[in-house]
């Protein structure tokens, strides 16, 4: 069967999406000029041999962007645009778009003097790239952070309407605001894990000191634990809460249990000394800050359960997602390091014990998944 040109025609390629998260708690992502055109667009190029494609992208970010990071191996999704080269006729081009999270912004870089690069915020970046998917994917990244403009002048008014015709709500909604403090407590708690998470990659992309980043992953493990214990304190005292009991109690204990797995990790690297790590490590770390990254930008969206319910449907997806990943690169990475060490039975059980620890944590994010995911079912 002969395929249509446009299919004959297309190529496929890799592209990066550098970001990083503002003290505010919004995401900018970080976009260059096209050698030919000058329009917006990300870092983007071929597939290359001997890497695999989340790394290749994360290349391509620093030749073309100047930034270096940890990429995460599962895609954000495709966008479609059209190359022209002089003399030839125009190519369709597929493009899968990994996130980076750019650890280090560089002043010089081998594309420096061909491209202007610029953050932008995210909504901004979408306007300002030509294509539909890559619009959507950049606009997609991470909520609002807040409903604004016609909603937020009209949810008060309906919300007074609805007091006046039902008095118990009226003394819950007064009653909320002051008792407890679940919803400040859960976001300080995410907070943490994006913190945990960064140090546990850079540790292992070998990206600072080993002491300084084990130290800086048990100092999160330590605040993690102190919210912990005031959200356990606020559930015994507080006699109405926003949600049931045991909600409050699983939701907050799986999220410290995938800050106490990072602690583990870090642990076990520190007292067997180990100063190396495997490929599908490092893959699992990034896995690892996506997932924080999208619990970080979950927990605020509990504050409106209905409102958010779609979004929260989207970013538990992308957690299951990416956890179902990580379960094939943990088998991929025992199934190296298995023929690897046939003469070296201790580096087996070390190098065994991290991926354990590391999928550990994966499977944390899920359950986190799963929680909010009951959370919109029963709540929503």
């Amino acid at each position: 069967m002969r395929l249509p040109d446009y299919r004959r025609r297309q190529i496929q390629q890799v592209a990066a999406l550098p970001y990083r998260i503002t003290p505010g708690g919004s995401a900018e992502v970080l976009l260059i000029t096209s050698r030919d055109t000058q329009r917006w667009v990300v870092p983007k190029g071929n597939l290359m041999r001997g890497y695999s494609a989340h790394e290749a992208a994360a290349i391509e970010a620093y030749e073309e962007a100047g930034v270096r990071g940890i990429p995460c191996p599962t895609a954000l999704g495709v966008f479609i645009y059209w190359k022209t080269r002089r003399a030839r006729l125009a190519k369709q081009v597929s493009a899968t778009l990994y996130p980076l999270s750019v650890v280090e912004q560089l002043e010089d870089w081998p594309e420096r003097e061909q491209r202007t690069t610029r953050w932008f915020g995210l909504a901004e970046a979408a306007a300002a790239v030509d294509e539909p998917e890559l619009k959507r994917l950049i606009a997609g990244f991470r909520a609002p952070p807040a409903p604004s403009g016609l909603a937020s002048r009209v949810l008060p008014a309906l919300q007074t309407r609805v007091r006046r015709r039902l008095p118990v709500l009226g003394w819950f909604h007064k009653l909320m605001p002051s008792q407890g403090r679940f919803f400040e407590l859960f976001d300080a708690h995410a907070q943490t894990l994006v913190g945990g998470a960064d140090a546990l990659a850079r540790l292992l992309h070998g990206e600072g000191a080993i002491p300084e980043l084990i130290e800086e992953i048990v100092r999160r493990e330590h605040e993690a634990d102190d919210i912990t214990r005031d959200v356990l304190q606020d559930v015994r005292r507080v006699f109405v809460t926003p949600f049931d009991r045991s909600a409050i109690t699983d939701l907050i204990g799986v999220m410290d249990d995938a800050i106490d797995q990072m602690n583990q990790t870090a642990n076990v690297i520190g007292l067997y000394g180990v100063t190396t790590f495997e490929p599908q490590m490092r893959d699992m770390a990034g896995i690892i800050v996506e997932a924080a990254r999208i619990v970080a930008e979950a927990v605020p969206l509990l504050r409106s359960l209905g409102q958010n319910a779609g979004r929260l449907h989207e970013l538990t997806g992308r957690l299951i997602q990416i956890e179902g990943h990580a379960d094939h690169i943990h088998d991929q990475g025992l199934k190296a390091l298995f023929k690897a060490c046939k003469t070296d039975p201790m580096a087996f059980i070390v190098c065994k014990e991290i991926y354990s620890h590391l999928e550990r944590i994966v499977d944390k994010f899920e359950d986190v998944a799963n929680e909010i995911q009951g959370l919109v079912i029963d709540h929503a």
